[in-house]
């Protein structure tokens, strides 16, 4: 299975609008896939935030998914994908 990191920068006057719309993704995407995302931001720097998604089984389907989901956020979102070694 694979983990999806999505990371990227938030202008803080978009965070309210933000959040909610993010919290939107998080149920589409669980209700799509049964994979359900935690939204964090870097404790350094609460400008850049991250979507965590674990256990991802059809990557394809997955990514499919999260771009069309996420296509209308207005973020320049960068996606990394991990594997348990």
């Amino acid at each position: 299975m694979t983990n999806y990191y999505v990371y990227y920068r938030v202008d803080p006057a978009r965070l309210g609008e933000l959040r909610g719309a993010i919290e939107r993704l998080f149920e589409a995407v669980e209700r799509a896939s049964g994979v359900r995302g935690r939204w964090m931001h870097r404790r350094d720097d609460a400008s850049t935030y991250m979507e965590v998604y674990e256990g991802v089984k059809d990557e394809r389907a997955f990514e499919a998914l999260l771009a069309r989901e996420s296509a209308t956020l207005g973020l320049e979102r960068k996606v990394e994908r991990f594997v348990c070694a």
